[in-house]
């Protein structure tokens, strides 16, 4: 049990050493990997447009760096930025947002990236105090598994 625990906590260890360590290539993936979504966006209606219609509405954010990220897409030529960039959901027309002029004004303008990242990173503190505790838990149980292993050894000679 003791052996179980300490493998446990030693790929949670590196886990978290490799996240560190790598954490702006993570980033820079997240970005190209958004970038993508937009591009790709309802092509086939699939789950990464869902997800980037999840971001804008949740986060209040319009593209990756920002609004005009959209006139760059396919999906842009034929029907505009998308509705989940609206500011309101009942002043936003097709005409509107296929204008970045009168967009702008309807649309939120800051980037998905920044908020989704800099959301991330105010989490991880929460994130590592937690990890934290249950690394000092896995350590207790492994201190405990190993004194009773040691208690069962030592009352075995005894019992001879």
């Amino acid at each position: 049990y003791a052996m179980l625990l300490s493998l446990i906590f030693l790929i949670v260890l590196v886990a978290a050493v490799v996240g560190f360590v790598f954490r702006h290539e993570i980033k820079t993936n997240f970005e190209s990997n958004l970038n993508l979504a937009l591009r790709d966006y309802n092509v086939t209606a699939d789950r990464h447009s869902e997800a980037v219609d999840t971001i804008q509405r949740t986060l209040h954010c319009c593209g990756v760096q920002n609004y005009s990220d959209w006139e760059k897409t396919e999906y842009f030529t034929q029907k505009g930025i998308p509705k989940s960039c609206c500011k309101s959901q009942d002043d936003c027309s097709e005409e509107d947002l296929k204008d970045p002029s009168k967009a702008k004004l309807k649309v939120f303008v800051d980037g998905c990236f920044f908020l989704v990242t800099s959301t991330m990173e105010s989490k991880m503190s929460v994130v590592a105090g937690m990890s934290f505790s249950i690394a000092c838990f896995q350590l207790i149980g492994i201190i405990l598994a190993c004194c009773l292993s040691q208690h069962i050894t030592n009352n075995q000679y005894e019992m001879v």
